[in-house]
């Protein structure tokens, strides 16, 4: 039976200074943050992901950190994802193959809402999902991969930067990988800053202080009923 663990990315009101959109519908635009090292091959800008998010002024020929690379998403080839961070990086390193990764962001509601969970302002959303297609793999094994296994990583953000720095690095399988379409809701319809059942019923976080800043891990049992809701749509 596969666990899970879900881990905040993309942008927020520090980097760079807005949050990508959730729309009346349910749908979501997807928005990473900077890229603030130093990189050793050309990485993308904001203009080469044409949003339709409204960035701050002179961001649009910043390089992005496109991690989690989603195969389907502008500039991306796979579906891999890297964490220099020990806090992300303990709990990802203890999944295997088969496990899933769930990747939540906080988004700003666009307009009247027409779905009931719509956060107003702002909430943390479930916005894609990796089914690992391997073990992950440690960055200091990274190096030593056979160069056909190294291959898969070749467009990840991290293996991009002039110091490798990854802790951890995912990859996750092409059939069962992808951003969602609706987003699925980690906040209350109330308030962005109130958990809602998903956390503190099925996650291992209580919900308390700024949860959606934190990993959450989820048991068998919980990651099979967390991705029913995500087949079946949030209500």
């Amino acid at each position: 039976m596969p666990r899970a663990v879900a881990i905040n990315v993309g942008a927020n009101t520090n980097a760079p200074g807005v949050r990508g959109p959730i729309y009346p519908d349910g749908r979501f635009e997807f928005v990473p943050i900077p890229e603030e090292a130093p990189t050793g091959e050309s990485v993308p800008t904001y203009a080469d992901l044409s949003l339709d998010t409204d960035l701050p002024a002179g961001s649009a020929d910043a390089p992005v950190h496109l991690d989690p690379e989603f195969a389907e998403y502008p500039e991306c080839e796979r579906y891999t994802y890297g964490d220099p961070h020990g806090v992300k990086a303990r709990p990802l390193l203890d999944l295997r193959e088969g496990d899933y990764v769930l990747f939540y962001a906080t988004l700003t509601a666009r307009g009247d809402p027409e779905r009931e969970w719509i956060s107003p302002d702002w909430g943390a959303y479930l916005v894609g999902q990796f089914r690992l297609a391997r073990d992950p793999v440690p960055g200091d094994a990274y190096a030593d991969l056979p160069a056909d296994e190294r291959e898969t990583f070749r467009n990840n953000a991290h293996v991009k930067r002039e110091e490798f720095d990854a802790a951890v690095l995912l990859a996750g399988d092409e059939r069962e990988s992808g951003l969602y379409e609706t987003a699925v809701p980690l906040s209350s319809a109330e308030q962005g800053s109130e958990a809602n059942r998903v956390v503190t019923d099925l996650s291992s976080d209580s919900g308390k202080g700024p949860w959606w800043r934190r990993p959450m891990t989820f048991d068998a049992d919980a990651t099979a009923e967390l991705l029913e809701l995500v087949e079946n749509g949030f209500e």
